[in-house]
């Protein structure tokens, strides 16, 4: 997943960045409301980890602007005010967790999926598709009940077209949710991913729809997630 962090602390904004990105997400990072609106308006974003204490506008503001404008994905609070009023007023300014600082990481990556999971309409942190299990918490594959040992790059394609069943994904959209601005990325990367899944899952699990992209079609029997 694509996540934007706006923190104008130079110190937790890198750690913070660092510790999602070794989690598998890409993670773009903004220090001012300004830019975070730049970079929505640029890019799809799964999450937004808004820091209410930014330079510029105000967090609050920042927020509501957020949600005025269209962004329909998880929002999460980042913010050393912690108190009662501050946190309803978030909420009901759309946003969908709050977490205080500081904070431990494996916590925020813990909100993030809930807050995510949330968005999706998901109610738990499992995806069935066919005879495939993928657990989003512990990001583990199971095919048949046995386990498959995927990157975390190979894990992340794999859940968007699961996520997505049905809908073909271009190489962009996929490069885009996988990899941080500046992160170098080989022309053939997506294709080279794909290939070690069909490796390890079977080639019917992904189709190749010729100078579009690739899209994991539905099974004939669905479990809910």
């Amino acid at each position: 997943m694509r996540i934007l962090l706006t923190e104008d602390d130079p110190q937790l904004g890198r750690a913070t960045q660092i510790g999602l990105e070794q989690g598998g997400h890409a993670v773009d990072w903004v220090t001012s409301a300004e830019q975070a609106h730049t970079a929505v308006r640029l890019h799809d974003y799964g999450c937004i980890l808004l820091d209410l204490g930014l330079p510029g506008q105000d967090g609050m503001a920042a927020l509501s602007m957020l949600r005025t404008r269209g962004y329909q994905g998880a929002i999460l609070i980042v913010t050393a005010r912690d108190n009662v009023a501050g946190r309803i007023a978030g909420l009901d300014a759309g946003a969908d967790d709050f977490i205080a600082k500081p904070f431990d990481l494996d916590e925020l990556a813990a909100r993030i999926r809930s807050a995510c999971r949330r968005a999706a309409g998901r109610v738990r942190e499992h995806l069935v598709h066919g005879d495939l299990v993928l657990d989003i918490a512990e990001r583990q594959v199971t095919q048949a009940g046995t386990p498959v040992a995927l990157t975390l790059k190979e894990f992340r394609i794999l859940q968007m077209l699961v996520e997505q069943s049905g809908r073909i994904l271009s190489r962009e959209q996929l490069e885009k949710n996988l990899y941080s601005w500046g992160e170098e990325v080989e022309s053939n990367a997506i294709q080279v991913h794909i290939h070690h899944l069909r490796k390890k899952l079977g080639r019917g699990l992904i189709r190749t729809v010729h100078a579009v992209g690739y899209c994991s079609d539905k099974p004939a029997a669905t479990i809910a997630a």
